[in-house]
């Protein structure tokens, strides 16, 4: 089966484990090629290798991991049914389902013994990557400290995104038991978008932890690109069910908040590492992680009637011919603030462009600006936890994502790709809210597909075509209101 319909199938399988109704029209596979081969490396079904013992980040949360295998009764979450009274009980399963991005994290450890992950180490002359530190840091569960059940070849196990155990194994099973003192104890409150969007952010986005962030030279080894959409990525990870016991011991989550924390925590992880001179500089080269991957990997003309691919950037203030920093997560923040928060969006507006003009200033004068933009975004990040959002200012996003205002701006792959999985992510979370039926958003499936294949070929990517296929779906969701 070629590899785009693998993609396919592991993308559509995720969304049906999620939304319901929704899920039948929510499977973009014209993504494919550019998002999705991006998510991680994880999604490449891949042989068992033997495994290899390693040392896992020392920089971690406190507390001693214990292992899968410590969560895997069948009284507790080994069951081979969803049939739990509480929680389904099968999530060991779906944590290790093969032919789901669900998966994914469970087959962490053994992508690193595949001949792409031998290459990629071999470029980089690491070793072996399931013996480098490099790779572990998000390949494994980084664990300072390991119970006699912890398993480094378990890949991503459960305490990589809940915390270690060894505080609130027992307690959060027990007779009387609730989530706040579960939390106490040192479960990681992933109901909440900040914690969910931290935890996250630090393998499939970068952090400044050993073996978490993938640089340039990383990625010209062959890594795929790295790309976050906290909603998204949530979607295929998921291995529980919000029903009526979850959202009375956790809440009920909202899509759109969980998109917009994302973006403004992605923005300020991003400009906090570029801020750190051991981040963002590499020797006398600036780290290019950071900027716009395709400012640079065009085609390279010689010819004098030749007319460049690019287009201009109203919100970039560069000199034509320098490496613009990658804004995708700007573009995504300036339509939520225009929307959420009116009263900073000129502000935020503004500092965006004083980032990127700083940009040909020099380097300290660039950091100054980030600093400034990275408080902002922290500030917007903690004003989105606490509010709910209704429907009026969802669909206000959408048509704000492709308005005169934003869709300028879209010139570049990456920030395409956000807009994209944005308008899917927030109308999907009005259907799951029962404030778009299923049957109304179903008619929006091929405009969306349409934007979807739009992105779906990086080297082919053309905005004016994007823009108008994005503009269509959006002028569709419009009906809806």
């Amino acid at each position: 089966m070629p590899k785009a319909n693998i993609f396919a199938n592991l993308y559509q399988r995720a969304a049906l484990a999620r939304h319901s109704a929704w899920a039948i029209v929510r499977h973009p596979a014209t993504i494919l090629a550019g998002v999705t081969a991006s998510l991680s490396a994880f999604l490449i079904i891949l042989a068992t290798p033997e495994p290899v013992v390693a040392q896992a980040s020392d920089i971690l949360p406190k507390g001693q991991h214990l292992g899968v295998a410590s969560c895997a009764g069948s009284t507790c979450h080994g069951r081979n049914a969803a049939d739990g009274e509480v929680v389904r009980q099968d999530e060991l399963m779906r944590w290790q389902e093969e032919s789901t991005p669900g998966g994914a994290h469970s087959r962490a450890f053994r992508v690193l013994g595949e001949p792409r992950s031998l290459a990629i180490a071999k470029k980089l002359g690491i070793g072996d990557p399931r013996s480098a530190q490099m790779c572990l840091g998000c390949h494994a569960t980084p664990a300072a400290s390991k119970g006699a059940r912890f398993q480094l070849d378990d890949g991503v196990g459960c305490e990589a995104c809940h915390g270690p155990s060894s505080g609130w194994l027992s307690s959060h099973y027990a007779v009387g038991a609730n989530h706040k003192d579960n939390v106490a104890r040192g479960l990681v409150p992933l109901e909440d978008p900040k914690a969910r969007a931290s935890n996250c952010l630090d393998c499939h986005f970068g952090s400044d932890k050993k073996g978490q962030f993938v640089d340039h030279r990383i990625m010209a080894a062959g890594h795929p690109r790295i790309s976050f959409e906290l909603d998204l990525f949530s979607t295929l990870q998921q291995h529980h069910d919000v029903d009526s016991d979850y959202i009375q011991r956790k809440g009920k989550p909202s899509s759109v908040q969980f998109w917009a924390v994302g973006q403004a925590m992605a923005l300020e992880r991003s400009l906090n590492m570029f801020s750190k001179p051991g981040f963002g500089t590499e020797g006398l080269f600036p780290e290019f992680y950071f900027y716009d991957c395709h400012s640079c990997h065009r085609k390279i003309y010689d010819d004098p009637a030749a007319r460049p691919t690019f287009l201009a950037n109203p919100g970039r203030p560069i000199p034509n011919g320098m490496p613009p920093y990658n804004d995708e997560n700007m573009i995504m923040l300036s339509a939520a603030v225009r929307v959420i928060a009116p009263d900073m969006a000129k502000q935020f507006d503004g500092q965006s462009k004083a980032f990127h003009n700083a940009m040909a200033l020099g380097r300290n004068k660039a950091v100054l600006e980030a600093r400034k933009l990275s408080q902002m975004s922290r500030n917007l990040a903690n004003r989105f936890s606490k509010g709910r959002f209704t429907r009026a200012q969802t669909f206000s996003i959408m048509n704000m994502i492709a308005s005169e205002a934003i869709a300028p701006r879209f010139t570049d792959y990456e920030g395409a790709v956000q807009s994209v999985m944005a308008v899917d992510t927030l109308l999907s979370g009005l259907v799951n809210d029962g404030q778009v039926s299923a049957r109304g958003a179903n008619a929006l499936r091929i405009q969306i597909n349409d934007a979807y294949a739009a992105v779906s070929e990086p080297n082919a990517f053309r905005p004016q075509q994007f823009r108008r296929a994005l503009g269509q779906a959006v002028r569709t969701i419009r009906t809806l209101r």
